[in-house]
């Protein structure tokens, strides 16, 4: 795999490839027991907590079912983790004669989830569903950001407080966007070529560098798996 192939983009390549499939799962135990430890309240360990082989199988699922153009791929795994599970105790519940409670957000059977997920719009999610995988969204932006030793507040802090300059900054985005070349400059070198869009667009290069790090997370969040955050957010 090339180092700066995307996750996504890597579940689409292995699909069908069982000995790839399986070096994935075993890379991504650590983050499937999170996710299990997250949803329990408690601690789990592999060859122990039941739970941990349910989400197994549920990540394999999702990594067979996954669609690109649907969104992020650790957001779909999560949701299909939890959904096993919450399956799960339901029937051990049922086979002890008891009720199952769960809370309202959790009410999807896997034939709900097949719906969601093959929706052709993000409006077919619930609000709760929207902000959970908004929330996912941005722990990975954060992430990414991260590798550019970029931080939220350094957002907040390069954001245009002014039109004229709101306008300025989505100029630059605009361009580089529509540059596939350099957005895929931007995304594998970690770099933002400011003298090229100074010159190309005419703005001078210390307005740019002003407001890099609003541009950079910007054209991730555009260029990225990041459906629900670019929902959220005004670009224009």
């Amino acid at each position: 795999m090339e180092k700066h192939e995307s996750l996504n983009q890597r579940i689409i390549n292995i699909k069908q490839n069982t000995e790839e499939k399986n070096r994935l799962i075993e890379e991504y135990k650590p983050f499937i027991a999170s996710t299990v430890e997250k949803h329990l309240g408690r601690y789990v360990e592999y060859g122990i907590d039941d739970e941990l082989s349910i989400a197994l199988i549920a990540f394999n699922e999702a990594i067979e079912k996954y669609d690109i153009q649907k969104g992020s791929f650790l957001s779909f795994a999560k949701i299909t983790i939890k959904n096993r599970l919450i399956d799960y105790f339901r029937k051990e519940q049922k086979l002890r004669g008891q009720i199952v409670c769960v809370e309202p957000d959790q009410q999807e059977d896997d034939e709900e989830l097949a719906n969601l997920y093959a929706a052709e719009s993000v409006k077919e999610y619930t609000e709760a569903q929207k902000s959970e995988l908004r929330r996912l969204e941005l722990q990975e932006i954060k992430k990414e950001l991260a590798q550019w030793g970029i931080s939220f507040a350094d957002v907040a802090k390069s954001s245009p407080k002014h039109e004229s300059t709101r306008r300025r900054y989505l100029a630059v985005i605009d361009f580089i966007m529509n540059n596939p070349d350099m957005a895929d400059i931007i995304k594998t070198k970690k770099y933002l070529p400011i003298q090229k869009i100074a010159e190309a667009l005419k703005i001078p290069r210390k307005q740019i560098e002003r407001g890099r790090n609003y541009i950079v997370a910007a054209v991730l969040i555009l260029s990225g798996d990041y459906q629900f955050i670019n929902e959220y957010i005004k670009w224009r």
